[in-house]
């Protein structure tokens, strides 16, 4: 079902200039809007009924300024439709916490932290959810090699043959990443 008309009339008119409604693709609504205005044209489509957060997600435009784009998936289940909300961020500004608006937005905001280094100002329990507690660095950041990092912690990952040994999907011990990719093990050819 398509957005309706008269939710994008009502933020813009409380937030002028600030929403850039892009062209709609394949019956995909997105909406632009700066990360200053952010939170208020968020909690403005929770007031118009958009009651599910789906998904937050980050895209790093490595080179670019700025460096991030912030993207939220909505859902509302009174309208039936969905709505994308984008929002660019300087590399080392920190985004608006919407965990007040959506409970789901709570482990959301832990992993774009976690895994790209992007701080929400606001947030009750801003730490990592998936890698441990001190690891320095953010993996899905583009400057993050292939093959990872050196760890102080070699005895947890990669120091023992996996449960499936040699199959086609299972990695393999190796003192480099890309040695140990499945793909990396192709079988000699037979002369």
């Amino acid at each position: 079902m398509a957005l309706p008309a008269h939710l994008l009339s009502g933020l813009q008119s409380r937030f002028p200039g600030e929403i850039e409604q892009l062209p709609e693709f394949r019956g995909e609504t997105t909406w632009v809007v700066p990360i200053t205005a952010l939170h208020g044209v968020l909690s403005g489509l929770k007031e118009a009924g958009f009651d599910y957060l789906v998904d937050l997600s980050s895209v790093d435009n490595q080179d670019s300024e700025p460096r991030f784009e912030l993207v939220y998936e909505l859902f509302s289940y009174g309208l039936n439709t969905h709505l994308r909300v984008k929002a660019a961020l300087e590399e080392d500004a920190e985004a608006p916490s919407v965990s007040g608006l959506w409970r789901t937005a709570n482990w959301h905001e832990r992993e774009v932290y976690d895994m790209m280094g992007i701080k929400f100002a606001g947030h009750p329990d801003l730490r990592r959810i998936l890698m441990w507690e001190g690891y320095p660095y953010h993996p899905l950041l583009k400057d993050f090699p292939l093959e990872g990092k050196p760890t102080d912690m070699p005895d947890i990952a990669f120091t023992r043959p996996a449960p499936l040994e040699g199959g086609p999907f299972v990695t393999a011990p190796a003192d480099n990443a890309l040695h140990r990719e499945p793909r990396a093990r192709r079988p000699e050819p037979v002369e």
